[in-house]
């Protein structure tokens, strides 16, 4: 068997903000020497606000130095909502973090979806794509986009992005981005990034804190029982990195390592 995910416990989501600063900006500094600038997915969910208590305060030195203007950020999944609903994961993003960052501060380049096609999933979904595509290469030449980093959560029943247990766009090997229009979780209609894409990344981060998150992780990190979260896993292995705080992974087996980068 392969290398696999790291699962990193800490005692406070406090602590894990930290380890998680030290590790996005391993990734962007990775990044930025690969091609010049940093390509990261998020989701939505918790892990704005964890994110933005990684990344918003000041810089220690120059090691530590958050790079925004040489970022450019993707979502992962979005729901198909205007830009400004309250369910929208770029409107979540704005509210957590990009509204926060220090005044002067040169912004990060956003790519958002096209809002006028709101009531066509499918296109909604092809135009993202074509953002990918004008972002990561033409299509002829790249078979999957590579992101230097997504940084992801996990449902309680184990999705993440908008890939749900058991459902038949688990198993989409062609589009980049797809669309969903019967999401068990509302709302309903959205698009996401398929299973192929996230596990190409050069690196995947999961975030996830609670004890409501101990029976999932429990599976995810025991069973695999084919949920979205474990076939990450086990396609990225130690590509794949998990973020938690001690009460998400209370009574779960598999082994925890001591943070490092």
């Amino acid at each position: 068997m392969g290398k696999q995910a790291n699962l990193y416990s800490f005692p406070s989501v406090d602590t894990l903000a930290t380890a998680l600063r030290s590790y996005v900006i391993s990734c962007q500094e990775a990044g930025i020497e690969r091609h010049g600038v940093f390509k990261v997915g998020v989701s939505g969910g918790s892990l704005p606000k964890t994110l933005a208590q990684a990344l918003l305060p000041p810089a220690k030195d120059e090691s530590d130095k958050v790079k925004w203007e040489s970022w450019e950020i993707f979502f992962a999944d979005e729901r198909a909502v205007p830009l400004t609903h309250e369910d929208s994961n770029y409107a979540l993003l704005k509210k957590e973090l990009l509204d926060k960052l220090p005044e002067g501060t040169q912004q990060p380049t956003v790519h958002t979806i096209d809002e006028s096609v709101l009531d066509d999933t499918q296109e909604l979904a092809d135009r993202y794509e074509q953002t990918l595509v004008r972002s990561f290469a033409s299509r002829d030449s790249v078979k999957l986009p590579i992101f230097d980093l997504l940084l992801l959560g996990c449902g309680p029943d184990g999705h993440t992005c908008s890939l749900f247990p058991g459902h038949e766009l688990l198993r989409e090997a062609e589009a980049w981005v797809s669309p969903i229009e019967d999401s068990p979780k509302p709302p309903p209609r959205r698009i996401t990034l398929t299973l192929p894409v996230v596990t190409h990344s050069v690196r995947v981060a999961f975030v996830a804190t609670g004890g409501g998150k101990k029976e999932i992780m429990k599976d995810i990190f025991e069973e695999g029982k084919g949920l979205p979260c474990a076939l990450v896993n086990e396609a990225t292995g130690e590509r794949c990195s998990w973020f938690v705080d001690n009460p998400a992974v209370e009574g779960v087996s598999y082994p925890k390592r001591p943070f490092s980068l």
